[in-house]
């Protein structure tokens, strides 16, 4: 283990993050960089190494969290991330955008501060980067075999990189004109820049993963020929249909789904646009949604120069410690600000959007919202809350509600869907039609970053058994786990 008296002698200490004042008028992360080398060893040292790590369970992924903790506090970075891939394709990824419920379930945290986990592990791998230790690993032999893994997201991404090391001939298809999926598109520079996804690109193309962007299967190429041309197929489509606001003055111009504004954001950064086509400057901004979508535009909208920024969640404000019936190690809702709230704006609880209103030419300019309240188990209006504030650019990030069915390919390849509408697998993450595998929100439902990390392994497994009827790869989840987040 790392230090005996390690969480004695050290308190918890997180990465620094750059003044607010210099972060909203660029696009680059807002960590300050190389601030967590220094202060990471102490923080690793602070791991009990317990004897149920619950930290093991609380990750999607079954990260060996103790092992590269250890590692990190004796400064072995390259045994450390070593332990680190060994069960996480894209540890940067986690390290940057994972809400850690492994934190949420370290031992430590029960009567102290959580370690600081996903310091730790974004620190080994940048240090990786930086050293060079992360290398290709092309496989001894080819099996002669294709796979076409559909979307790259992290699922399709983690599938893609699992079966070319495992031998198969992989190519990736992407609607998209980038890879990455909403990694790329979805996620703002600040948050994760995007060097990171084209050197994760650069590697697996060196260990012969093909790419093909600008291909929407369903579309541009029927899913009865996709699955001619290849022994297999793994769907990793993701959950893009979004939940809309079906309110009096929806169709005003001005009010956007959260992925309809972000990536065009994104686009200015990879150099498309000189300017967003929608932009916050110097509107009045709401964003209806509490949730890391709703946060992601309240950062972006700072950083385009909006006048005010007002974000409207329905749930009543989460408390500050674990409630009752949440109790250690599962994943508590509680409270969080997040660096874009750190930025400013406004954060409004137990509210519902009722109508919007424009002016004559059709432009939302007020929001009409009333407070409401869990009465007997059902959210109702109170009487006499009723306001309107001004709203000139609204963007609605209210969560997914299943996979995109107006491209055919669900109907083309003739897939049943479960009881939420998610594409249906068995617990080799086949579908009902024989080589056709579905990882990631496709089959799972809107859900985090390392769950679709570990759909994407654990459906590589199951592609791998399907064309050679046996696998040395790991399976870190079966479709039914839940683990500790819950």
């Amino acid at each position: 283990m790392a230090d005996p008296k390690g969480f004695l002698n050290h308190g918890r200490e997180v990465a620094r993050s750059r003044p607010v004042e210099e972060r909203v008028r660029d696009w680059n992360e807002v960590y300050v960089p190389g601030s967590l080398l220094p202060i990471i060893s102490k923080q690793a040292s602070r791991c009990m190494d317990c004897g149920i790590p619950f930290c093991h369970n609380g990750c999607p992924l079954g990260n060996l969290i103790p092992e590269w903790n250890d590692y990190a506090y004796r400064e072995d970075w390259s045994a450390a991330q070593e332990r680190l891939h060994a069960t996480n394709n894209f540890p940067e990824f986690t390290g940057r955008l994972c809400p850690a419920p492994c934190e949420s379930a370290c031992v430590l945290g029960i009567n102290q501060p959580p370690v600081t986990i996903k310091n730790v592990e974004v620190s080994i791998i940048d240090k990786a980067w930086e050293t060079g230790d992360v290398a290709p690993q092309i496989p001894e032999r080819l099996s002669g075999k294709t796979v076409a893994v559909v979307g790259s997201g992290p699922a399709g991404l983690a599938a893609a990189q699992q079966l070319t090391r495992a031998g198969h001939t992989v190519a990736v298809y992407e609607r998209a004109d980038r890879i990455g999926g909403l990694l790329r598109y979805g996620i703002p520079e600040f948050k994760m820049e995007k060097r990171h996804i084209n050197r994760r690109i650069e590697q697996m193309r060196a260990e012969g993963t093909r790419f093909r962007t600008g291909v929407e299967i369903g579309r541009d190429l029927k899913a009865t020929d996709l699955k001619k041309r290849y022994d297999a197929v793994v769907l990793a489509v993701g959950a893009t249909t979004a939940r809309d606001l079906p309110v009096p003055g929806r169709e005003l111009k001005g009010i956007h789904q959260a992925m309809e504004y972000l990536p065009l954001a994104n686009k200015v950064q990879e150099g498309d646009f000189v300017a967003p086509p929608i932009t916050a400057e110097g509107k009045h901004v709401v964003v209806i949604g509490g949730g890391d979508t709703g946060a992601d535009c309240v950062g972006t909208a700072h950083r385009q120069g909006a006048a005010s920024v007002t974000q409207l969640e329905i749930m009543p404000k989460p408390g500050e410690d674990r409630a009752p019936h949440q109790p250690w190690p599962t994943f508590p809702m509680l409270y969080k600000v997040t660096s874009a709230h750190e930025e400013g704006g406004e954060r409004v609880y137990s509210v519902s959007t009722t109508h919007f209103e424009g002016d004559e030419d059709g432009n939302v300019q007020w929001l009409h919202l009333v407070e409401v309240e869990f009465v007997d188990g059902k959210l109702t209006q109170k009487p006499g809350t009723e306001r309107k504030i001004p709203a000139q650019l609204v963007t609605l990030a209210m969560g997914f509600t299943g996979t995109d069915r107006e491209n055919g390919l669900v109907e083309q390849f003739g897939l049943e869907l479960d009881e939420r509408g998610n594409i249906a697998r068995d617990a080799d993450f086949q579908t009902n039609v024989p080589g056709v595998f579905v990882a990631g929100d496709a089959g799972r439902g809107q859900s985090l970053i390392v769950w679709a990390i570990a759909e994407g392994r654990s459906a590589a497994r199951g592609v791998d058994r399907f064309l050679t009827g046996a696998s040395e790869l790991p399976a870190p989840i079966r479709p039914t786990d839940r683990a500790l987040t819950v």
